[in-house]
């Protein structure tokens, strides 16, 4: 296996991980251990934004924490069934949530992989806690080079990570990684290629995230490009969207809100779940 950063891009954005502490991802996984880094779907309890003022920060955090968890649950939806002697992997596991919600939904193994390794240390020692690192380990490898068997995998899932790697590439190490008929599933943020290249929202986002948001075809050629065959693509923009209405009331708000709900409403920018077999 090569290096782990293989580029200064790589080294910048391991960095940025290596050294986040955003009370966004921290206050929100305090509640219940686990810690995520994506984003939240569902309409959210307008009742939080009432009551007494002391507790309304704690209220929006909570219900902040319970749209990211149920956005994981609607992705394990799509990588089901799953048997307990299966293997999943995690790419861009971040600091473990949603391989922490799949080894509870199945009891399966769960491998994450993250180029940061202040984030796997971090998921390593959640596992500890929890009393499984037996079954979810967690790795400081590149998801275009993760050194796994082939052909070993059950399903694979990326959430909210595929904007920091060249997509055909990427599909071709999860090709390599799943066995015949195994499940990919993606959400993601993309750009929507009808109304042209990135907005100015869009543009920022990737400003704040140090990524690079792909268009909306892209996943798809490269998908077909290596074997794996859509079965579901659900837009998730409008699922999505009361989400970030809350966290810009919220004091873990970043700024980045309001480029998200400018993107989503002027339809520059979708976000899209998309399960696919490997044939």
């Amino acid at each position: 296996m090569t290096s782990v950063l293989r580029t200064d891009y790589q080294r910048s954005v391991a960095d940025y991980w290596n050294n986040e502490r955003d009370p966004v991802n921290l206050r929100l996984g305090d509640i219940d251990g686990l810690y995520h880094h994506h984003y939240g779907l569902g309409e959210y309890d307008p009742s939080v934004l009432e009551g007494p003022a002391a507790t309304r920060d704690e209220r929006i955090i909570a219900e902040l924490h319970r749209l990211e968890t149920a956005q994981a649950d609607v992705l394990l939806d799509y990588l089901e069934p799953v048997a307990r002697e299966d293997r999943l992997l995690d790419a861009g596991s971040g600091r473990g949530g949603t391989s922490f919600m799949a080894n509870q939904r199945f009891g399966s193994f769960v491998d994450g992989v993250s180029i940061s390794e202040s984030q796997v240390a971090f998921a390593n020692g959640q596992a500890m806690e929890r009393g499984v690192s037996d079954r979810v380990r967690f790795h400081f490898r590149n998801m275009l080079d993760t050194g796994l068997e082939s052909g070993s995998l059950h399903g694979i899932w990326t959430n909210e990570t595929t904007m920091y790697v060249d997509l055909f590439e990427l599909y071709q190490e999860f090709a390599r990684l799943l066995r015949h008929g195994g499940r990919y599933v993606c959400i993601t943020g993309c750009y929507n290629d009808v109304t042209g290249g990135r907005s100015k929202a869009v543009s920022r986002i990737d400003e704040h995230y140090t990524c690079n948001i792909h268009p909306r075809s892209e996943y798809f050629r490269a998908l077909a490009a290596n074997g794996l065959v859509p079965i579901n693509v659900v837009d998730l923009t409008a699922q999505t969207m009361p989400y970030w209405e809350l966290r810009a009331q919220s004091p873990v708000a970043t700024g980045i809100e309001e480029p998200f709900l400018t993107a989503y409403r002027e339809g520059s920018f979708h976000y899209l779940l998309i399960a696919a077999d490997r044939i």
